[in-house]
């Protein structure tokens, strides 16, 4: 065995820089490398950084609070939105002047004025010439006659036997040629001859058939329901004057 043996100093303990004369060597060499691994960062580890200040806005001094920003006024509202407008209603055909001489129909061709009859026992007599026109009286007589004056389109415009004009649809007319008595009661005869043999007495608004009646002849042949005979023309209305009926 060996005995090591280390020399001992007394040293003053106030004596500056001398603290570690009497600390043996090997143990000053574990407190020196102690302190080394305490000095250095652990392994994989990187250091902190500090902190970074706070940002500052522009014009902003360390240490001042932030500006206040203005307030941002407030957008208007938006104006409720407007209904749209209501189109426009439809402009409605405006109906031809009333033909006062004697022509053409402008979609026919046939004569105006001309007489008819009517259809039904229903038909409305409107103010122009469309179903959108409001009608201002309603036929209840089938075959009654009367005098068309214009055309337009589907559409004739009429006169009865009082004067009344108005239009009704085409479709609602028909060619038959038919009489109306006038305010004036009137003697049917069985010959075209005044002192002709007595068939039937027709009132006023009795409605029958023109069977025939010459141009410009005083008495035409005519039939009421199941009366046959003449009657004058005066005293009738559906036909004009000089008009060949049945000829």
């Amino acid at each position: 065995m060996i005995l090591l043996k280390h020399r001992q100093t007394v040293l003053d303990p106030d004596a500056p820089g001398l603290a570690w004369l009497g600390v043996s060597m090997p143990f000053r060499s574990l407190l020196l490398l102690t302190a080394l691994l305490l000095a250095l960062p652990a392994q994989g580890q990187t250091p902190a950084p500090p902190p970074a200040p706070p940002a500052q806005g522009p014009g902003q001094s360390q240490g001042l609070p932030p500006p206040r920003r203005p307030p941002v006024p407030a957008r208007p509202a938006r104006p409720p939105a407007q209904p749209p407008a209501p189109a426009p209603a439809p402009t409605p055909a405006v109906p031809p002047p009333l033909v006062v001489e004697p022509g053409k129909g402008s979609v026919t061709g046939l004569p105006i004025p001309r007489f008819a009859a009517l259809r039904s026992n229903d038909v409305n007599l409107r103010v122009g010439p469309g179903t959108d026109r409001p009608a201002e009286w309603t036929y209840r007589r089938r075959e009654l006659p009367v005098e068309i004056v214009s055309e337009f389109q589907q559409w004739r415009q009429i006169r009865d036997m009082d004067g009344t004009v108005g239009w009704v649809h085409a479709a609602t007319l028909t060619g038959r040629r038919t009489f109306v008595v006038k305010a004036a009661e009137t003697m049917m005869r069985r010959r075209a001859e005044a002192d002709g043999a007595p068939v039937a007495r027709l009132m006023p608004g009795v409605v029958g058939r023109i069977r025939a009646c010459a141009a410009a002849a005083a008495w035409c042949e005519v039939q009421a329901g199941e009366y046959r005979g003449f009657v004058l023309r005066s005293a009738i209305w559906g036909l004009a004057a000089d008009e060949n009926v049945g000829g």
